[in-house]
């Protein structure tokens, strides 16, 4: 049985305080389960944090989140507080997006190390352990290859048990196997170089073997997410702007096409949470009314 569609809505808040806060609002509005924004400081934007404490003070039943975190940017028990703090104050709205950083360029600005992609995603590995013995146990206590914690007392609490959901888009074998073992959503990346997608990359299908093999029996509890980046709908008047440095050309459908498409790779991969840009916010809706929930 594949999961219902829901749909999420990712931006970085390059806007006003009234605009981000009108935008909340209208996304919810819309029928748009969630508001992600990325981890990228040099993209600009709003931080994180204050940014979706403001959009879910506006808003009523939007989940907000993180699409996601890069792990070396903060320790893992700050993060955890924060994030139980706003899943708190958001009455356990909160999606926790969490990943190993992809930007090299982005750390030599933050005078940060970008360390070879096993250390990075290592130290990830023992961050999520952390983060988890945050939100079950009355105290961390750890001791690991980049981690050392002791006595460290995990209040407040988060609103969700055991913790807020868990997300980790990844397009590599390990990454994937440690998202099918600890995440709650997976999204499964195609592996891009510098010419646009990797032509080494594997297909889609032996990605989700990958997290089914690893993930055993919690598979049927895990929710498979893709983006929508590129579709705009032609029989929509609401035009769609590209956010800067997308790489993949817009494809044109109909609403009709759009809905077929998204039908089929949920019926081919078991992709069933699809997350748009903010450009797409109007344009896209017209699937959203047709699919959310189904």
């Amino acid at each position: 049985m594949h999961k219902p569609f829901r749909f999420g809505v990712q931006s970085s808040g390059l806007m006003s305080e009234r605009s981000w806060m009108a935008q909340a609002r209208r996304i919810e509005e819309l029928g748009y389960a969630t508001l992600l924004m990325p981890d990228r400081p040099s993209m600009g934007g709003f931080a994180i944090f204050p940014a979706l404490t403001m959009a879910v003070a506006a808003t009523t039943t939007l989940h907000v989140g993180s699409y996601v975190f890069s792990n070396d940017y903060r320790h893992p028990l700050l993060l955890a507080k924060a994030v139980a703090t706003l899943d708190a104050f958001s009455g356990g709205r909160f999606e926790l997006g969490l990943g190993a950083g992809v930007s090299g360029g982005e750390y030599e600005q933050m005078g940060l190390t970008f360390e070879n992609a096993g250390t990075r995603v290592g130290r990830l590995e023992e961050a999520l352990a952390l983060i988890k013995q945050y939100f079950t146990a009355e105290e961390v206590n750890f001791s690991g290859k980049y981690y050392t914690v002791t006595g460290m007392k995990t209040l407040p609490m988060a609103v969700r048990q055991p913790h807020p959901p868990i997300l980790m888009g990844t397009a590599g074998k390990r990454m994937l196997t440690i998202a099918a073992r600890e995440a709650d959503i997976i999204a499964p990346a195609v592996r891009m170089g510098p010419q646009g997608v990797d032509p080494t990359d594997v297909p889609m299908e032996e990605k989700i073997a990958w997290i089914r093999e690893a993930a055993g029996e919690r598979f049927s509890h895990i929710e498979l997410a893709q983006p929508a980046y590129e579709i705009s709908l032609s029989d929509n008047s609401a035009p769609v702007f590209s956010p800067p440095g997308m790489c993949m050309p817009m494809r044109t459908m109909t609403t009709d096409q759009a809905i077929e498409h998204l039908l089929a790779h949920r019926e081919r991969y078991g992709f069933s949470y699809i997350q748009v840009f903010d450009g797409q916010l109007e344009n896209f809706a017209p699937v959203v009314a047709r699919l959310n929930g189904k």
